[in-house]
């Protein structure tokens, strides 16, 4: 069994950054994706970003291509996800989950084995 706990979220005027840290613990393996999704009111999950354990590559949604970035800490058991220049558009709750099987890209949203609570950011001005 796998936990992941978001933090990190917050309010933040449009053109700001926001770093959101999910703590992961429990066992994983080298196998393991982590990755960041975000849900806003009325719209469905979508996925941003994952980073794969096994050799730390990365893969993002083409929307937040050269605005956000995920890495990790391994000493901390912690991924992060760098968010800058926030849109309005960019509002909704932020989960980070854990897929358990090796996959070379981001496995799609509906089969990722673990989720966090989420964690809510807000764009406005």
């Amino acid at each position: 069994q796998v936990q992941l706990v978001e933090s990190g979220g917050g309010s933040v005027q449009p053109g700001g950054s926001l770093r959101l840290s999910c703590a992961v613990s429990g066992r994983t393996s080298d196998d393991y994706a982590i990755g960041w999704f975000r849900q806003a009111p009325g719209k469905e999950r979508e996925g941003l970003s994952c980073i794969l354990l096994r050799d730390d590559s990365t893969h993002y949604a083409d929307f937040v291509k050269g605005r956000f970035t995920i890495t990790r800490d391994n000493a901390k058991n912690t991924v992060y996800l760098q968010m800058n220049s926030l849109k309005l558009e960019d509002t909704a709750d932020y989960y980070c989950a854990a897929h358990e099987e090796y996959s070379d890209v981001c496995p799609p949203t509906s089969l990722w084995d673990y989720w966090g609570q989420g964690t809510q950011v807000t764009v406005s001005s």
